[in-house]
């Protein structure tokens, strides 16, 4: 069994049935939806093909909104696409509702405020950081610069310019509309661009109950991300525009702290960005790529993502599969007694903590077959694998949203059960459960946790170790 978890993001190259179905064999369990492209129809047909074609494979498949955020980004460009030459000066013409498509020497911004944010001698970067320009002059309405490192530019691709981007706001309207628009086809995961205080996080939250991912790319989110990440429910790393925004060899050592972070705060981890880049165009990857993947993985992470790779490439499946190739490679090595032992911090306060640890101590010393977690939420189960168990975690839950959710917890395997009032009935429903699906054999040893109350969330607090019963035999109660 994979631990860890696989994001992969549609597009051009994957948006078709068959594919999607192909990649969901292949081991993808959470799909990226990237709100900066593609219409509310798309997405939502995109939706729908993910979820049957997650239903033709029996297993559940999480559905990540990837929202734009208060990032710049350049207008229409004719044919999609200009190359920019060393020395050539471009017009940005600022906040034009319906602008003309752009060419090598004029394109739009969608941002009002840049011409009175740039002064002479600014730099700009356009195409994730390979294309610099250098602000000329500014003036109403309009800002020229100078093309100093040359190279090809996409509609709608991001601006970043180191510093005005504080002056915009932290949710912009457009990004309320398409959090409507994922609500309304049912995500299951909401990813936040460009934070910089927990605040951009708490805002949203007035607006949904679905778990929110920090998206740490600011200088300013890095500097502040203990309070982020206690705000928010997830963490991506994405290493793109945060390697723009920092200086590039910085971005290796920030990378493994927010890891560590993110463990000790027991919220999984999602590491992104150029993962297996080369298969853009490759049927493999590069050695280097193979090791950075395996990296992140020894480091903590919860989930690795591919972006251009699945969205644009010409090999997605072969992506995800090469990631579950390294993934299941590289956790033969994982550290699990270092991990159980020192990677969460408990808090005194809650005894779930104590539990997970417990369950993970109790699975390694017993030598446990695997550990059962009923959950309503899934925090219960979100806690057990921060403390990563040797053994498999197998969640079960009434709601579907839940289990679908747990396809971003490392090491987490998730169906449904239904609820219950009771502890009792609740721990042999559970270890039934866990035999009808085929996880487990009679004679297995399991642990199962629980709650006292049964049917509260947060409310787990007991853990009981099982023999499952042969056939024939009595079920525990």
């Amino acid at each position: 069994m994979r631990r860890t978890k696989i994001v992969a993001t549609i597009g051009p190259a994957s948006r078709d049935p068959e594919t999607l179905a192909r990649m969901v064999d292949a081991g993808m369990d959470v799909v990226r939806l990237n709100f900066s492209h593609g219409s509310h129809d798309q997405h939502r047909e995109t939706a729908q093909m993910v979820r049957e074609a997650a239903n033709r494979a029996g297993r559940p498949v999480a559905i990540l909104q990837d929202l734009p955020g208060p990032k710049l980004r350049i207008g229409p460009l004719a044919d999609d696409r200009v190359d920019l030459n060393l020395g050539d000066v471009v017009t940005f013409t600022c906040g034009e509702d319906d602008p003309p498509p752009g060419t090598a020497t004029r394109m739009s911004i969608t941002w009002d405020g840049l011409a009175d944010a740039m002064e002479p001698g600014d730099v700009l970067y356009l195409a994730d950081g390979t294309v610099r320009l250098r602000t000329l002059a500014s003036r109403p309405g309009e800002v020229d610069a100078e093309v100093e490192i040359a190279g090809s530019v996409a509609s709608r691709q991001g601006l970043n310019i180191p510093g005005p981007v504080d002056q915009l706001p932290a949710v912009p309207a457009e990004d309320l509309e398409h959090l409507k628009a994922g609500l309304a086809i049912g995500v299951d995961l909401v990813a936040l661009s460009f934070v910089r205080r927990p605040e951009d996080i708490t805002s949203v939250r007035e607006h949904t109950r679905v778990p929110l991912i920090a998206k740490i790319e600011k200088p300013q989110a890095v500097a502040r991300a203990e309070e982020i990440l206690r705000a928010a429910d997830c963490v991506m790393v994405a290493r793109g525009d945060l390697g723009i925004e920092l200086p590039i060899e910085e971005v290796p050592m920030v990378q493994k702290r927010l890891l560590r972070l993110a463990g000790s705060l027991a919220r999984p981890a999602i590491t992104a960005t150029q993962m297996l880049d080369s298969m853009v165009h490759s049927s493999r990857p590069t050695r280097a790529e193979v090791t950075d993947v395996a990296n992140a993985i020894l480091d903590g992470t919860d989930a690795v993502m591919l972006s251009q790779e699945t969205a644009v490439g010409a090999y997605p499946v072969g992506a995800v599969a090469m990631l579950d190739a390294i993934a299941r490679q590289t956790e033969k090595e994982a550290p699990y007694r270092r991990w159980n032992e020192s990677r969460v911090a408990r808090d005194a306060r809650d005894p779930s903590y104590t539990v997970a640890h417990s369950a993970c101590e109790a699975a390694r010393d017993l030598e446990l077959d695997a550990l059962v977690v009923p959950t309503l939420s899934g925090r219960s189960v979100r806690l057990v694998s921060a403390h990563r168990p040797n053994v498999p975690i197998y969640a079960l839950s009434p709601g579907k949203e839940t289990v679908r959710r747990c396809g971003l917890m490392w090491g987490v395997r998730a169906a449904s059960l239904r609820r219950h009032e009771v502890t009792e009935e609740l721990i042999a429903d559970a270890a039934r459960r866990v035999v009808e699906l085929g996880w487990l054999q009679p004679g297995q040893r399991v642990g199962i946790t629980a709650g006292l109350p049964s049917g509260r969330p947060g409310s787990t607090s007991l853990f009981q170790v099982q023999t499952l019963p042969q056939p024939g035999e009595t079920w525990p109660t």
